[in-house]
């Protein structure tokens, strides 16, 4: 597995932890914060930048390295089958894993859900029990999951999430100016279509990107979307066969 993803989410942490901007690492290595941004989204960094960036915040990247390392060490990528059956099986301890997933706080969590304090605390301590969150003193959350978390392939969750989705999701008429919807048909060999799953999975990790980068914003100004793109063998002949 790449580095490249745990590395920048460090960066980004330790950055935020010494209270440097973007405005900051611009300056630093003589960019606009427009495109400190775009080289943090698609993660290419050089490491004469990268070098430069460490020295900002006084340290060295071996020292970037470690914290890498100690945090993957520490962090989890995946839970296990039972314990994705067992949020499944509860909607609302889903939902409040889905929150936290997308770092909101237990006081943003209340504002925009019908949750009492209580149910909500108690479904943070669930997650604590399951290692995903650390609930600290005064219900602050930390996030324990690794940058390359993700639900098992097939497993409870993405059943779940599919079963949702194929009910509700496509009643969209995907008119409205924040939406978006494509749909291509065409024919591929067996290395274009590799080439097409590789481009998939560098806007997967672009959304991610995005998401964690505006997870330090207020709540007010971020909304809530779901990103869907899928690529399997069909053909037009199926939608018309009696």
């Amino acid at each position: 597995m790449s580095q490249t993803t745990p590395l920048i989410s460090t960066l980004k942490r330790l950055l935020k932890k010494q209270g440097k901007t973007y405005v900051d690492v611009a300056n630093c290595i003589d960019l606009s914060e427009a495109s400190v941004k775009r080289l943090f989204s698609e993660q290419n960094l050089s490491l004469q930048r990268l070098d430069a960036i460490c020295s900002l915040m006084d340290i060295q990247i071996s020292d970037l390295v470690r914290e890498m390392e100690s945090e993957h060490n520490h962090a989890i990528s995946e839970l296990s089958y039972e314990q994705e059956k067992e949020i499944a099986r509860n909607l609302d301890l889903m939902v409040i894993t889905v929150y936290v997933l997308n770092r909101l706080s237990l006081k943003d969590m209340l504002n925009r859900s019908t949750f009492t304090e209580t149910e909500a605390i108690q479904h943070l301590a669930h997650l604590d029990r399951l290692h995903i969150i650390e609930l600290q003193a005064g219900n602050r959350i930390k996030l324990l999951v690794a940058a390359n978390f993700k639900w098992l392939d097939n497993g409870p969750i993405m059943k779940l999430f599919c079963a949702k989705i194929e009910a509700e999701f496509f009643r969209s008429t995907f008119t409205d100016k924040t939406e978006k919807m494509v749909v291509l048909n065409g024919m591929l060999s067996d290395s274009s279509n590799t080439l097409f799953q590789r481009k998939i999975a560098q806007l997967a990790t672009d959304f991610d990107t995005l998401s964690k980068d505006d997870a330090s914003l207020p709540i007010k100004q971020r909304k809530g979307y779901t990103f869907l793109l899928g690529l399997r063998g069909w053909n037009y002949e199926r939608l018309f066969k009696k």
